[in-house]
């Protein structure tokens, strides 16, 4: 609809132009002739005298219709302008809103991430693991109870169990990640987890490419493992979830509801705290493109480029317990091709 107002504004102001322009080529014509007819009065003497009246007269009117000309002029730019400038307005509004969505539905998915990651470390099989990590058929049991779980949580690329020292003691997909023995301590998120204060906390690690997942790009969920699955028992180890980044993330942003011609001129994306592209529906860029967003508005807004390109963004709310990461949505919108916009 906003799109809809702002080739309205831009028709009618067309059309006001035309006319207008078409009132002062009359008008000056007009003008013309009245000067004509006055020195062809001036002429013709004392004869000619009514007819210089009349002469004069039609210059006035033309003097006077000129200057109502203008003022419509300027009203109409005005009108225009106000029209153009609400519409934008609209339009900004409701792709900020789409922005928010976008990167709201995410961070949903990834609140849920936060949840499985808590619940699964107090699983039998990986607490009993984390006590028992030599023992090669309770390793085996570990390694079959978490690819139970990955059979009914598709989202996932794999889930880890490691032991104090940071040695993968179990993994749910044994068969595609030979992992078991291989040690992960140098990783941040590892140390945030065995930090955690209680069972209710969880570590996470922005989207990055994992060299031990054969590079696929993903965000890593971690928390302690407890002795005896209690909330607040002595840290015996550490699971990681590692959520299949690349193939839920672009089901995201390319799942806003614009019209296929729409579709053709909008880029949708997620991008994180340092502007670094997480996912586009455009499927460049990702990981390696920083997107210059001018913000003034740290939670939402919308500006013009100098193409005409609509952007628009909204920082994440968060969800329910989980904050977010300082992640945004954004929209890029370029401006309708002319000849869409007459069509």
């Amino acid at each position: 609809m906003p799109e809809r107002i702002l080739q309205v504004a831009t028709a009618m102001s067309g059309q006001a132009n035309d006319k207008i322009t078409e009132i002062k080529a009359v008008t000056r014509a007009t003008r013309t002739l009245a000067l004509n007819a006055l020195i062809e009065a001036a002429r013709a003497g004392e004869v000619g005298r009514g007819f210089g009246v009349v002469a004069n007269e039609v210059k006035e009117i033309s003097q006077r219709v000129t200057v109502i000309t203008e003022e419509l002029e300027s009203m109409f730019l005005k009108l225009a302008s106000d029209l153009e400038e609400t519409a934008q307005m609209a339009r900004g509004d409701r792709f900020s809103d789409l922005a928010r969505y976008a990167v709201e539905l995410m961070d949903r998915n990834l609140f849920e991430r936060s949840c499985d990651v808590r619940w699964w470390a107090t699983d039998a099989a990986v607490v009993d693991v984390c006590v028992n990590p030599h023992d090669e058929a309770i390793a085996q049991r570990a390694c079959n109870r978490l690819g139970v779980i990955l059979d009914s949580y598709t989202v996932y690329l794999d889930l880890w169990v490691a032991d104090k020292s940071g040695n993968v003691i179990a993994n749910g997909r044994p068969d595609s990640y030979r992992l078991k023995g291989q040690n992960i301590s140098d990783q941040a998120w590892f140390h945030e987890a065995l930090r955690c204060r209680d069972g209710g906390h969880y570590a996470v690690a922005d989207v990055e490419q994992n060299p031990m997942l054969n590079n696929a790009a993903t965000p890593t969920y971690a928390t302690a493992v407890r002795k005896g699955g209690d909330v607040n028992g002595e840290v015996i180890g550490v699971m990681g979830v590692f959520f299949d980044w690349e193939s839920q993330a672009p089901m995201i942003v390319k799942s806003l509801n614009f019209s296929p011609e729409e579709r053709e001129r909008t880029r949708v994306m997620l991008i994180d705290a340092n502007n670094r592209v997480l996912a586009a529906s455009d499927d460049k860029g990702i990981l390696s493109e920083k997107f210059t967003l001018r913000v003034n508005d740290p939670a939402r807004g919308a500006y013009l480029l100098d193409d005409g390109a609509l952007v628009a963004y909204a920082l994440t709310p968060g969800y329910e317990t989980y904050e977010g990461l300082g992640w945004r949505g954004v929209i890029v919108q370029a401006p309708r091709s002319e000849n869409v916009a007459t069509a």
